[in-house]
């Protein structure tokens, strides 16, 4: 069976949603087949690399304060997937990225072109599965698009101001990762039949969440000294995008740090010495600490929600969750 991302205490929980992974597992494979040979095979690149699936796993986690799995659930765990891999084949183009969860990105691969169509028909195919679970979660799907959206192009943009770099840092995570998470969330809620005021309590907790989540991915870009699901330490600053750690380092610059601040602003440190150099120093700078307590602090607002929910072996599970976002900046 799938390996859960949290351990999970009470057996009977953590065997429904192995069980439900495993079949989110298949049907996501057997979703991403067109019939066209080309499509096909740049579509199973991502998804069949894997990668922690932990939207689909929201999905049947959030199920659990309703009736439980079934089958529209399941679809709902597939089209956050989905529409999450095919961000991932856009980002790559956007980005140049040349791998994605250990492997050659797809337009390293096939080219952009392709790239950006199997995108598309990852989203159209999450669209399609989508439509059929009535209009609530029909509206659920389009907000979040909108969002992620609007995430990827406040990215774009850049912050309209230098002081207001954590905030925008925030909207652009808040677009780009938390919607889909809540999205998975409520999603889950509501399919399975929770009452409303679950479902969104459900949802603000996920927000919460996968800001916490994104921003522990910030610390570990300087902390890890492994590749860790693919990534490679210091990606971030060697394709100079701005993370919560270097946001600290730059905002509470002590008189000794001026090399780090150069490091910082020269853009992308495709030097290898150089990148070496920015994160030995940033992992000795306070900012590792703040940003780690950035990253504390989303986790216990996820954490306030979660525990006005109702009381079942879900509820444990989710807290679960959050210790072990905190967990990963350790």
């Amino acid at each position: 069976m799938p390996t859960l991302p949290v351990h999970i205490d009470d057996a009977v929980l953590a065997g429904t949603l192995s069980e439900g992974m495993e079949v989110v597992e298949e049907r996501l494979l057997k979703s991403v087949e067109s019939g066209k040979d080309l499509l096909d095979t740049a579509a199973r690149h991502l998804v069949g690399a894997g990668g922690k699936r932990l939207r689909p796993f929201m999905v049947l986690l959030a199920a659990e304060f309703g009736g439980g799995r079934n089958p529209q659930v399941v679809s709902a765990a597939v089209a956050t997937e989905l529409t999450h891999i095919g961000t991932l084949y856009h980002d790559d183009v956007m980005d140049g990225a040349a791998t994605r969860r250990g492997v050659p990105s797809a337009h390293s691969v096939w080219g952009s072109r392709v790239a950006v169509q199997t995108g598309n028909f990852l989203f159209a195919r999450a669209s399609q599965l989508l439509s059929g679970l009535g209009e609530p979660a029909i509206r659920i799907h389009a907000e979040t698009f909108g969002a992620l959206v609007d995430g990827q192009s406040a990215e774009v943009c850049g912050p309209e101001s230098p002081t207001d770099a954590l905030g925008h840092h925030l909207r652009v995570l808040n677009g780009k990762t938390a919607s889909l998470f809540s999205a998975s969330g409520k999603l889950g809620s509501l399919l399975s039949g929770a009452p409303p005021e679950v479902t969104e309590c459900v949802g603000r907790a996920c927000v919460a969440w996968g800001l916490a989540f994104q921003l522990s991915d910030d610390v570990r870009d300087v902390t890890n000294e492994e590749v860790v699901s693919g990534k490679e330490p210091g990606t971030d600053l060697r394709e100079g995008v701005a993370t919560l750690p270097g946001m600290f380092a730059l905002q509470s610059a002590r008189p000794g740090d001026g090399r780090l601040v150069e490091l910082l602003t020269a853009g992308e440190l495709t030097d290898p010495e150089l990148l070496a150099e920015a994160l030995e120093l940033l992992r000795k700078h306070p900012a590792i600490d703040m940003a780690r307590a950035e990253v504390r602090k989303w986790s216990d607002v996820a954490r306030y929600e979660i525990r006005a929910l109702p009381e079942v072996p879900a509820r444990t599970a989710f807290e679960s969750l959050c210790d072990y976002v905190v967990e990963l900046t350790l």
